[in-house]
């Protein structure tokens, strides 16, 4: 066994993690990230793209914005379709913000690829992570590599590593508070290389049900499609994709839809999900550890970048001042802007998707709700609000 000794030891090198370790080794204090899975499986996964005004702040706050600037797009407004008709949401001039498209992929090689000059150490491949004694005075990580385990004592220790991650399942049954909701439904996407149909996202509740016209650049596009949670990859070859994304969109965007070989296909499941214990002793979840939202509306990406920035702001004045009131307060302040999220992709997921359970009566709910929004800027300043991300 190694051992060595860090400030903050951070569980995942997914985006919440890396945005972490950058904004401490910025301020100067030692950590170091352990991430399970290899760096080409973690560059190449496929995720959101829509960035909200504060995750972009984070990275330009870095200087590690280099690929946002030269290939980001900036998006001043999206679209609602319900059957034929379109609600352009116009947020630059209901907030004067704009969101930004630029894939989670490109963002989490533009972070790792930063770490060297930094001083960032991330230790890929990280087999058997474990957590002990996180409600003492002094907890510790281990895992192996390379055959040989090693152990990595600290101060504090941060899991950022996703749903699946040890770092919830660390904290005791006791004090856990869980509020979860599942979906009847997926998301089946495609990421081709083709432009996209229309300029702006597009949110479309059809008779078909939902569907999502996306990009990540001007040459890359990237849809989805509401199918039943019983639905199979296999069951869905890329041609009859296609034919769906042609018959969903065709009334409703500025060009046709262009067909190409896919670079990627999924079925993602949608859920909504909050771990409310965010801290024990002295382990303290970010991301999706905490919590999941529904793709609907983009906030699972910005939601760990707002979590990045509390407990990044709790850990340098503890580390740089003494300070723990930041540390006290992590958890509640993390949880009001986790729950407004959530209640915006929920609402937003029930208002632009059809449920299996519903009648005619929700279905003129929906249609109610959506003709208020056309002819309301007060509604459509709220959505667009939530939609560039609330204030910390």
């Amino acid at each position: 066994m190694t051992t060595r000794r860090t400030q903050v030891a951070i569980i995942g090198g997914g985006p919440a993690g890396l945005l972490l370790g950058h904004l401490l080794r910025a301020e100067g204090i030692d950590c170091l990230i352990v991430e399970r899975q290899t760096r080409a499986h973690v560059e190449g996964r496929i995720r959101a793209g829509v960035l909200e005004t504060l995750t972009t702040e984070l990275l330009e706050r870095l200087g590690i914005d280099a690929g946002l600037k030269a290939h980001g797009m900036r998006e001043e407004g999206f679209n609602l379709a319900d059957g034929e008709h379109v609600i352009r949401i116009d947020i630059a001039r209901l907030t004067g913000k704009h969101v930004v498209v630029y894939g989670q992929t490109e963002l989490t090689r533009d972070l790792i690829a930063a770490a060297p000059d930094r001083q960032l150490e991330i230790v890929f491949e990280a087999g058997e992570v474990a957590i002990h004694d996180p409600d003492s005075d002094t907890p510790s990580i281990s895992y192996t590599k390379d055959g040989i385990v090693h152990r990595v004592d600290c101060a504090i220790i941060a899991g950022c590593d996703g749903f699946h991650g040890p770092s919830r399942k660390a904290i005791p049954a006791g004090p856990e508070r869980v509020f979860e909701r599942e979906y009847p439904f997926g998301w089946l996407g495609i990421l081709a290389d083709v432009p996209p149909c229309h300029p702006e996202l597009i949110y479309s509740n059809s008779e078909r049900g939902f569907a999502l016209a996306s990009m990540r650049s001007p040459t890359r596009s990237r849809y989805y499609i509401q199918v039943p949670s019983s639905e199979r990859l296999g069951d869905w070859p890329e041609d009859r994709l296609w034919d769906e994304l042609e018959r969903r969109f065709a009334p409703l965007a500025e060009r046709p839809v262009t067909r190409g070989p896919a670079l990627e296909m999924s079925i993602a499941p949608l859920r909504s999900y909050v771990f409310e214990t965010m801290r024990y002793g002295r382990l303290f979840l970010a991301g999706d550890a905490a919590h999941i939202v529904p793709p609907t509306g983009a906030k699972g990406l910005n939601l760990a970048a707002s979590d990045v920035a509390y407990l990044s702001d709790a850990l340098i004045g503890y580390f740089k001042r003494g300070d723990e009131s930041g540390l006290r307060d992590y958890e509640t302040r993390a949880l009001a802007r986790i729950w407004k999220a959530e209640r915006f992709s929920w609402s937003l997921t029930k208002l632009m998707h059809r449920f299996p359970e519903d009648g005619a009566f929700e279905r003129r709910m929906q249609q109610a709700e959506l003709d208020y929004l056309a002819g309301s800027p007060a509604m459509q300043t709220a959505i667009a609000e939530n939609y560039v991300g609330l204030p910390l």
